[in-house]
């Protein structure tokens, strides 16, 4: 704490390694917070997200990441280590789709921010509500929305419209009564050209009372005769 601010720094370091332990990326970084000192205590409760983006071939590889407190006192360190894999996205390989990942910020950039950035795919900023360390689904306030963003990859295309027809329907069900609170359908003629799409929604959640829902998308390609397997999130919705 300095002149009224409080600053948090913490340095990060990540590799990411192949089942074989080669090492096929690694980066540091170091992060900084500063926030007026009055709101320290209120500020602690929240979180912040950090973002890196790494080219890497298909295949399974293994991250890890690694945490450091610069200011505490104790020699506070974090560390993180999960298993990944890059799917090969090969039209021979039929249907795919990328990760489906929930937001609580979905926007458009500008020209010169297309392909880079904190957060930026694509032409769009999707900051991912990550999900607690302790398990439980990603929360968001009923006061706000849940903006999702996911691809879909490999769709067949007609040849009289030279486009795709595949329909993606969405559902949003109350995981506690299991009834459908939204349920919606729409052709992937009307949201992209070519055999990739890229799903884009948000929703209010004013009209939805606080507890778990899971949203379910599915895509089924009458052109290739393909289904996707069922993408699911779930998502907590808080007062």
């Amino acid at each position: 704490e300095k002149e009224g601010v409080s600053k948090g720094v913490v340095n990060i370091f990540g590799r990411v390694t192949t089942l074989t332990g080669r090492i096929a990326q690694t980066f540091e970084d170091t992060v900084t917070v500063e926030i007026p000192s009055e709101l320290r205590e209120k500020t602690q409760q929240y979180a912040s997200v950090y973002w890196k983006a790494l080219p890497l071939r298909s295949g399974r590889y293994k991250i890890d990441i690694v945490v450091k407190d610069v200011n505490s006192s104790d020699g506070r360190v974090g560390t993180f280590t999960r298993g990944i894999e890059v799917p090969n996205m090969s039209e021979d390989r039929g249907i795919m789709a990328s990760t489906l990942i929930l937001s609580d910020k979905m926007e458009k950039v500008s020209t010169r921010e297309v392909g880079g950035g904190n957060f930026v795919i694509g032409d769009t900023k999707v900051r991912p509500r990550v999900a607690s360390s302790d398990g439980k689904p990603s929360a968001f306030k009923k006061s706000g929305n849940v903006n999702f963003w996911m691809q879909v990859y490999n769709l067949g295309i007609d040849e009289t419209t030279k486009k795709s027809n595949a329909s993606i329907e969405y559902e949003i069900v109350n995981t506690a009564t299991n009834k459908a609170v939204v349920q919606t359908k729409e052709s992937s003629a009307e949201i992209g050209k070519g055999g990739q799409v890229t799903l884009e929604k948000t929703l209010s959640l004013a009209s939805l009372e606080p507890g778990l829902y899971q949203l379910t998308i599915k895509v089924n390609d009458p052109v290739s005769k393909q289904t996707l397997t069922p993408q699911v999130a779930k998502f907590q919705v808080e007062q």
